[in-house]
């Protein structure tokens, strides 16, 4: 009979990653709780202003914000707030970004599906687009 899987700690055995790549602007801290070629799981600690680069997810994203508040934007739009409780379905193949508002901390859980695909950093001026 198939049973639930508990997962202790983080996979990277309870370390916080600063910056594991070159994929976002600011101090990020990513503790990944899964990892496969189907989907990645994450809690993402953002620092006020810090924010991914422009990606997509081959299946989508879910982002669920858990502490603070924050950003989104999708390719061609302005940033839209988003806040503690907060869900978003970032569909499979939109380009979007996220990240901290300027006074705060943003923790989100995200569960990206199949593949990620980085693209440029976002710019101070498209970071500065955000609305209320």
């Amino acid at each position: 009979m198939p049973e639930s899987v508990i997962i202790k700690g983080s996979s990277l055995g309870g370390q916080s990653t600063v910056k594991p790549t070159s994929t976002f602007t600011g101090d990020v801290y990513v503790d990944f709780l899964h990892t496969s070629k189907e989907a990645a799981v994450a809690n993402v600690t953002f620092t006020p202003c810090a924010r991914t680069h422009w990606h997509t997810h081959e299946g989508g994203q879910f982002i669920k914000v858990v502490a603070g508040s924050g950003w989104i934007c999708d390719k061609g739009d302005v940033p839209r707030r988003i806040k503690t409780g907060d869900v978003i379905w970032a569909q499979p193949g939109v380009t979007h970004w996220h990240g901290a508002d300027n006074g705060s901390i943003m923790t989100h859980l995200v569960v990206g599906l199949g593949e990620t695909k980085w693209s440029e950093a976002v710019t101070d001026e498209d970071y500065a687009a955000k609305r209320d």
